[in-house]
């Protein structure tokens, strides 16, 4: 529009303002031109990055759009985790009746760590095959990874000593800076190695990892 505005112009702007064949405002417009379109392309760029950035890097947002079914299996997953809240160790060894019921959906009898083993029972009982371990590493296969972190998810801690993530748990939901989440195998200190279910809440800077195990793929169907 601004180029058709400058032609109907062109022909009564006076002579002297021409140059080589070109006026004055031709010049004008056609660098007020490049410059929109400048400005245009880098709004353009700096809005892919902010799709394709990690958002861990900076907050968690529970942003992505999901189904109406996906989205009962998580609000499933959550109440699941909260009604098992309570639940502790008979002798604080990796021990106990539900305690070992969570282990022995991942293949594992009593003594071993059961934070991993918690939160494919909880799977288990929404129904799905996946996942199926007492390893917390095996939860997080590339292909699960998550950019955002969703109600069901699953976070994942890393421990320097190990070299691994040593430690998992159920996310409820994120709010600002902070997740909260149901883990099994801690304590009120966030231990890997606790005493119970319990209620947690960590920055997101402490998450090293997200897996998405709700979405196609890990149902039973």
């Amino acid at each position: 529009m601004l180029v058709a505005i400058a032609a109907i112009l062109a022909h009564r702007w006076p002579y002297p303002f021409k140059n080589n064949g070109f006026t004055i405002l031709h010049l004008i417009v056609m660098a007020t031109i490049k410059l929109l379109l400048g400005l245009f392309l880098f709004a353009a760029g700096g809005s892919i990055t902010m799709l394709k950035r990690n958002l861990l890097g900076s907050h968690v947002n529970v942003s992505a759009a999901i189904s109406s079914v996906e989205n009962v299996h998580r609000n499933r997953l959550v109440a699941s985790a909260k009604s098992e809240l309570g639940v502790m160790e008979a002798t604080g060894k990796n021990d106990g009746k539900r305690v070992e019921e969570y282990l022995a959906v991942a293949g594992l009898k009593k003594g071993l760590p059961w934070c991993a083993a918690f939160v494919s029972w909880l799977y288990a009982q929404e129904g799905f095959k996946k996942p199926r371990t007492g390893w917390s590493p095996d939860l997080f296969p590339t292909s699960r990874l998550a950019r955002s972190a969703l109600p069901g998810d699953v976070l994942g801690i890393y421990f320097q000593e190990y070299k691994r993530i040593a430690h998992v748990g159920l996310i409820e939901k994120v709010k600002g800076d902070w997740c909260f989440s149901y883990e099994g195998n801690t304590n009120t200190d966030g231990s890997r190695n606790g005493d119970g279910v319990y209620y947690r809440l960590r920055h997101i800077k402490t998450i090293h990892r997200i897996a998405n195990w709700v979405r196609e793929g890990g149902k039973s169907k």
